[in-house]
């Protein structure tokens, strides 16, 4: 038993020797490996310092490159923020409130509400406070809540309002009105500048919504449709998200500036990005005679025209031009007690000019006097009846919508 035990211990031994033998050269080699690799990094970091060897320049392109693009991007940052966005943005928001259109959808029911948009407060007088907003935000309202930023309601009152530019004026009790929005100059705006869109699209749940594009185009002229009567609006493009709700909100500029009243957009699924807003250089004029009279005053003829390609059938063997006559408006009602009736205009009586000015359309008509001519003032119509050319000067009256 001893002899067994002593060779189990003898193996042991060499068991444990063996271990110990395989070991120390494998720790050996790991320490010896490490310590190569930080004496060829001290020898390599003194030739760097000593400038034994240089750096390849591939490198430091590339570190001064990453350098440069992050130092650009924020640059771009800083700029965004300061400059792109109004620093009065939260006053210019507060100016902004939703509209809530309240009809009463029978006799047994209390109003209730029919829909909303927005709307933009642009002046405190005394005790009470206008805002401006679209004539369609307020159609058909048996009663108008305005909601201010702080959520308060208040009842509203129609000082007026103009289909023809779909623009309305409100006025609401002031004491609770804190800020005021700035009018700027839609006349000095530029494309691609940047703007800011604010108002509730969707509803209330999204109130003071603010959404950031550029100028996409100036001069704009969309159709609109009063009654039967056609007409052209003067608009603003802008890719800043419009959606309806948006409608009466503000078009702002960088300085904080109400450039425009959000009305529109173009909705189709080919279509992305359009949005219109009436410029305030063609809105102000109208809100000023709102907030006065209650009513726009235009000048007018008291004639319904149609083009001449639009004449029926039947009619139109009583429609004579000479021969070097091929375009003009054709008279299709003459308004009894009119200038027009007065001056001796007649049914089939073809327009061809307004002093002198071509006249190929009705719009072209009403836009030439809407936009030249004040009331009571003449204007020289020509025309062509039964082949011969002859002209009438006739006082314009005034026309309330």
């Amino acid at each position: 038993m001893e002899n067994e035990n002593k060779e189990e211990n003898n193996i042991e031994d060499k068991v444990e020797t063996k271990t110990r033998v395989k070991k120390r050269p494998y720790m050996k080699q790991i320490f010896g490996g490490f310590l190569g690799g930080l004496i060829a990094c001290l020898i390599i970091f003194t030739l760097v310092v000593t400038e034994v060897v240089s750096i390849p320049s591939s490198f430091q392109q590339a570190k001064d490159i990453g350098n440069s693009a992050f130092a650009n991007e924020q640059v771009t940052d800083e700029t965004f923020f300061s400059d792109d966005v109004p620093s009065n943005l939260a006053e210019v928001s507060e100016a902004v409130v939703g509209i809530i259109n309240m009809q009463q959808r029978d006799v047994w029911t209390p109003n209730e509400e029919a829909g909303s948009g927005s709307g933009i407060i642009y002046k405190k007088d005394g005790d009470s406070a206008y805002v401006v907003t679209n004539k369609h935000v307020i159609q058909d309202a048996q009663n108008i809540d305005v909601v201010l930023e702080n959520d308060e309601r208040i009842a509203a009152e129609i000082v007026g309002a103009d289909p023809l530019t779909d623009l309305a004026v409100l006025k609401i009790d002031g004491s609770s009105v804190n800020k005021v929005a700035q009018f700027g100059d839609s006349e000095q705006l530029t494309v691609g500048e940047t703007v800011v869109a604010i108002g509730n699209p969707l509803g209330m749940d999204f109130a003071g919504s603010v959404t950031k594009g550029i100028i996409s185009g100036l001069d704009r002229s969309v159709p609109l449709q009063k009654n039967n009567e056609q007409w052209m609006t003067e608009v603003i493009q802008t890719d800043a998200a419009i959606n309806p709700g948006n409608s009466g909100g503000a078009l702002v500029n960088q300085q904080g500036e109400v450039i425009g009243i959000n009305t529109m957009k173009i909705a189709n699924e080919a279509i992305e990005g359009i949005g219109l807003a009436i410029p305030m250089a063609e809105a102000l004029p109208i809100i000023e005679q709102l907030e006065q009279n209650g009513t726009v005053e235009r000048p007018y003829i008291g004639i319904s025209t149609v083009n001449m390609n639009e004449v029926p059938s039947q009619y139109k063997q009583f429609i004579q031009t000479d021969e070097n006559t091929d375009e003009g408006v054709v008279v299709a009602q003459v308004e009894e007690g009119s200038p027009a009736s007065k001056a001796g205009l007649q049914q089939f009586d073809v327009i061809t000019t307004i002093d002198k000015e071509p006249m190929q359309d009705p719009l072209d008509i009403r836009k030439y006097i809407y936009n030249n001519k004040n009331i009571n003032e003449t204007i020289q119509i020509t025309f062509q009846r039964e082949g011969k050319e002859q002209s009438v000067t006739l006082t314009l009256n005034k026309q309330s919508n």
